[in-house]
């Protein structure tokens, strides 16, 4: 499975806690970005364009402990950038694991295979690979030729070492249906992934590509028609998100966004008010939640940066506490049952 009992358990357990103390707003993963210099210049993507002396500072091992500390949510997410780059990466990463967290190391996986000895098989600790496709379709959305073949390569040593991968794929408005399914079936059948994320794009201000974002109701037929295999029980694709976000993608379920149940720290700070949008930092996450104006940001607000999102980051919170419902945890383990 995707997730695993343990992980499930801790993270059901944590939010249960968060209800009983009163909590609404309470963190779930933590997107840990240690530096924001990267080996690809993928279209899509904003993070690379900042400046020069920007990218080639870093967060110390220091620093990513006390916002996991602070944070205290019972998952992080090592996104980038490319966090194989920096030179303290493996030291960041036996820190979270010794503090029980369950950790996800995004990775263009160009490093890799080359960096396997520096990590040490867990259950807290997963290789998250970006991979938009198959061969033709990944290599364009990164902009060079070859980094499908080299993933694929270093996900089969990864894990042939032992190591749980799963796979980070964000879908675009140009993509096919039928190619997306092949590549669900050749990542399940052929890689033996353990996990598969996938997320429509969301426009990033700085990203060079600004015009193969899908608008909502492009997400929701796309993906009824990418999941119709899956939704007629045909296909056992292994999803690294919760039936209810799936459920969202495809318009079975309406949910507004919840940033502060993943939010992202970098070496700015905490990042106002989400993964996605940058409108400045606050100094803690404390402070995030209690001056950032959430009401100005969400599909419902009327905020046109916010219209079209329906990006992971933003609801699978939502969709993981909506699942805490007996109702929901009832429906969600029907499901499962019947594709076994």
């Amino acid at each position: 499975m995707a997730v695993t009992l343990k992980q499930a358990a801790k993270i059901g357990s944590y939010v249960i806690v968060q209800k009983l103390r009163g909590r609404k707003k309470y963190p779930l993963t933590l997107m840990l970005e240690p530096l924001f210099r990267c080996n690809l210049a993928c279209s899509g993507c904003g993070k690379i364009q900042h400046p020069v002396e920007v990218l080639r500072k870093h967060l110390t091992p220091q620093e990513c402990f006390a916002a996991v500390d602070e944070c205290g949510a019972p998952v992080v997410a090592i996104p980038g950038g490319e966090p194989l780059l920096h030179p303290q990466i493996d030291e960041i990463v036996r820190g979270l694991i010794a503090r029980k967290k369950f950790v996800y190391l995004c990775t263009n996986a160009i490093r890799l295979e080359q960096s396997l000895d520096k990590f040490t098989p867990s259950e807290y600790f997963s290789f998250s690979v970006h991979l938009d496709g198959l061969k033709p379709a990944h290599d364009h959305a990164v902009a060079r030729e070859g980094i499908f073949d080299v993933a694929v390569k270093a996900i089969k040593a990864a894990k042939a070492r032992g190591f749980r991968v799963t796979t980070n794929t964000t879908i675009f408005n140009d993509a096919k249906p039928e190619e997306v399914q092949a590549f669900f079936d050749y990542a399940t059948e052929e890689l033996g992934v353990d996990g598969m994320m996938i997320s429509p794009g969301y426009p990033y201000e700085k990203a060079p590509d600004q015009e193969h974002f899908l608008h909502a109701e492009q997400t929701r037929a796309l993906f009824r028609e990418i999941f119709a295999p899956y939704t007629a029980k045909k296909k056992k694709w292994n999803f690294n998100a919760s039936p209810l976000f799936l459920d969202f993608l495809v318009g079975k379920k309406d949910y507004e966004c919840t940033p502060w149940g993943m939010p992202s720290y970098s070496l700015f700070g905490w990042q106002k008010p989400c993964y996605l949008l940058g409108e400045g930092y606050a100094k803690s996450y404390q402070e995030l939640l209690d001056e950032t104006d959430w009401s100005a940001y969400g599909r419902k607000s009327g905020n046109p940066k916010c219209s079209d999102c329906m990006v992971h980051c933003g609801f699978e919170p939502t969709a993981a506490e909506d699942s805490m419902k007996l109702s929901n945890v009832f429906a969600a383990m029907t499901s499962v049952i019947g594709r076994n």
